[in-house]
This record gives structure tokens, C-alpha cells and sequence, in this order.
């Protein structure tokens, strides 16, 4: 069974050892590196290109979104989750628009943190109540979706139910190249900048509904 490569990148040394003690124990991940600062975590990121990257959001020197730009320059595969101690708007959307696969808060009980970056790493990530409750505040504006062709509305609606890219061109007989297209076409129509923002503007029509 193969076991998902993770970097953990926090500055608190107990925090970090023990995620690793979490994933360690749990099967299915091997732990390949811990950083404790922002430029480490880099520095380890293209020594060993995790499949998974556990990131602090703030620690001191170069912080977590500066950690994500970086990342995102650098044009790496790692999907990113960044961790938290409390949830800020602000700081959420400017995490999923420099690249973040995801946003959990520090407090998340260890076998909901297990599931979701399970979740991450099997390419589906189900949004949380809290994370969409973030995102679909009357501030984030976007037009209305009429003008969608039929293929970018079910890019979009398999997008609301966390699905990765590659698992959306299987569900639709498409390529992958095809569906970043539909992606790219739908961030441009809805005037956003990230798939959970996407996501999160579907749960919130379907509530008003």
C-alpha cells in the first residue's frame, strides 16, 4: 500500500512533534521532514517534493502566506493544508488564492485533522460548515452562473462536492487539461481566484435557495 509523503513546517516544536506522532501512528503517511521555520520549510519542500505539506500559518520571519507564494512560484506538486490557531476571512481567502488545497484550525480533533488530509490526498476535500460560513460572507460578490456552457456547470457542481481535477475528468470521460480549461473559465466568470471559493459560492446559492 503506498504511504503519502508529508512535510510538517511549524515553528512550535511540541505542536509539530506531535503531528508526527499522529501521522506516524496512524498508517497510510510517512513523515519525510519537519521544518521549524518558513525558509527551511522551503528548503525542504525541493529537497524532497512531498506529496502533502502541513503549514503554519504564523510563525515568525517568513510567515505561512509567504511560505505559499513561494511554493506557488516555485511550481511545486505538494498539496498544501495550511493549519491555524483561529479562523480569519483575511487571511483564509489570501491562503486559497496563493494555492491552498485546504484550512484546518489547530484545535481540530486529531481524527477529523486525519480524514481531512486523507481526504486531501485522495484528491477530494470536503468543505467545512465553518470554512464556507468564511467564504460566503455578503462581501465575496459574484455574478450570476447563466452564462456557463453544460461542461462548466458540472465542472462546478463536482468542484462543491471537493473534487480534485483528475477525479473530475474521470467522473466526466475528459482530460485533465481539459478540465484546469473549464477551471481557469469559471475563476474568470465568477471573478474569483481559487476552487474552494468556487465551491463555497455553490453551498451559499444552494442555501438561499
Amino acid at each position: 500500500m503506498h504511504s503519502a509523503t508529508l512535510l510538517l513546517i511549524d515553528d512550535h516544536p511540541l505542536f509539530r512533534r506531535g503531528l508526527a506522532e499522529l501521522f506516524g501512528e496512524c498508517g497510510g503517511f510517512t513523515v519525510v521532514g519537519q521544518a521549524s521555520s518558513g525558509r527551511e520549510g522551503i528548503s525542504l519542500a525541493c529537497q524532497l517534493s512531498p506529496e502533502l505539506i502541513l503549514l503554519d500559518l504564523h510563525m515568525p520571519g517568513l510567515g505561512g502566506l509567504q511560505v505559499l507564494d513561494e511554493l506557488r512560484q516555485l511550481e511545486l506538486e505538494s498539496q498544501v493544508i495550511v493549519l491555524t490557531a483561529q479562523a480569519d476571512r483575511a487571511e483564509l481567502v489570501a491562503a486559497l488564492r496563493l494555492g491552498a488545497e485546504g484550512y484546518l484550525l489547530k484545535d481540530t480533533e486529531p481524527e477529523a485533522l486525519l480524514d481531512y488530509v486523507r481526504a486531501c490526498n485522495r484528491g477530494k476535500v470536503q468543505l467545512d460548515d465553518s470554512l464556507i460560513a468564511l467564504l460566503a460572507e455578503p462581501t465575496l460578490s459574484v455574478p450570476g452562473a447563466d452564462d456557463l456552457t453544460e461542461r462548466e456547470g458540472q465542472t462546478l457542481a463536482l468542484i462543491a462536492d471537493g473534487l480534485s481535477n483528475k477525479l473530475i475528468a474521470r467522473e466526466l470521460g475528459i482530460s485533465d487539461g481539459t478540465v484546469k480549461i473549464y477551471v481557469k473559465n469559471l475563476l474568470r466568470k465568477f471573478n474569483l481566484n481559487s476552487r474552494l471559493e468556487l465551491a463555497a459560492c455553490v453551498h451559499r446559492g444552494s442555501r438561499q435557495s
